[in-house]
């Protein structure tokens, strides 16, 4: 099997130089970050969507910085191109610039992870200087922060109006200028974020922002259609894995309940199979 060289982020940062959009989608095991890592996608995401996506909840406020680590290391273990950012979750960095410095660490020591993510803008440049001056790369993260969805009054967009579109031009510059190399944009509308794209030297990543951002980033089991009642503007499905798993899954309860499966091909017998 072909060595494939890991994309860094200054790999991704030279894409937006190059004019090449980069591909990102979540990921929060092994099974389908290799999928995705051989499918040719840049970069990804170990949410803390995950526990919207994978565990049920309401928001993401109740994934921790173990869980985080732990989902990681899964992703970390399959990848070999990709680059890997892993989500650093609620209260792991608002309290103090030690605790994300030493959550980040904790990430990218036993998550594996090859950068971080936070939310928030120009109110945390001092946590992601002294995170990157740690040695860690990080991505930043502004417009709809579900970390701050009890805040912000629920899942709308962010950015409208002429205070608001000013606040996050002025986030967007904070963050480049603290170190991050990279920053998505979610749930902006797509003049402001094309904007703030155009006034960046660091890539952007936009999720319901609009095609004028550096590259987009999809939850993958929204992308995939696992979950067929979410259905908000911006996500477009690529399949439709509820039915799909759905059939296969009840094609295997009726075989089981009829006797057809397993059938002898799927058995083993007294004597040793003779090969052909």
């Amino acid at each position: 099997m072909q060595i494939r060289k890991p994309l860094t982020a200054n790999a991704l940062r030279k894409m937006k130089a190059d004019g090449e959009k980069i591909a990102m989608m979540t990921a929060y095991d092994a099974a389908f970050a290799r999928v995705m890592d051989d499918a040719g996608i840049d970069a990804l995401l170990i949410g803390d969507s995950v526990g919207m996506a994978v565990r049920g909840e309401k928001s993401t406020l109740g994934v921790t910085v173990d869980e985080m680590a732990y989902h990681c290391r899964m992703v970390t273990r399959a990848v070999q191109r990709a680059h890997v950012v892993c989500d650093m979750p609620f209260m792991s960095y608002q309290a103090s610039v030690e605790d994300a410095v030493r959550n980040a660490g904790i990430l990218a020591a036993r998550g594996g992870a090859h950068s971080v993510k936070l939310e928030g803008g120009e109110e945390y440049a001092e946590e992601i200087r002294r995170i990157v001056r740690a040695g860690i790369p990080v991505m930043g993260h502004i417009g709809l922060t579900p970390q701050s969805v009890n805040l912000l009054g629920g899942f709308g967009v962010q950015g409208r109006g002429e205070e608001n579109a000013k606040k996050l031009l002025r986030d967007a510059k904070a963050l480049e200028e603290a170190g991050c190399y990279a920053v998505v944009l979610e749930m902006v509308p797509r003049e402001l974020a094309a904007k703030i794209t155009a006034s960046l030297t660091i890539p952007t990543i936009g999720i319901g922002a609009g095609n004028g951002c550096d590259g987009q980033v999809l939850v993958c089991y929204d992308a995939l259609g696992m979950n067929p009642d979410f259905t908000p503007k911006f996500l477009k499905r690529y399949a439709n894995l509820y039915e799909v798993i759905g059939d296969a899954v009840r094609n295997y309860a009726a075989e089981v309940k009829s006797g057809a499966f397993p059938d002898e091909e799927h058995s083993f017998g007294d004597k040793p199979a003779q090969k052909k």
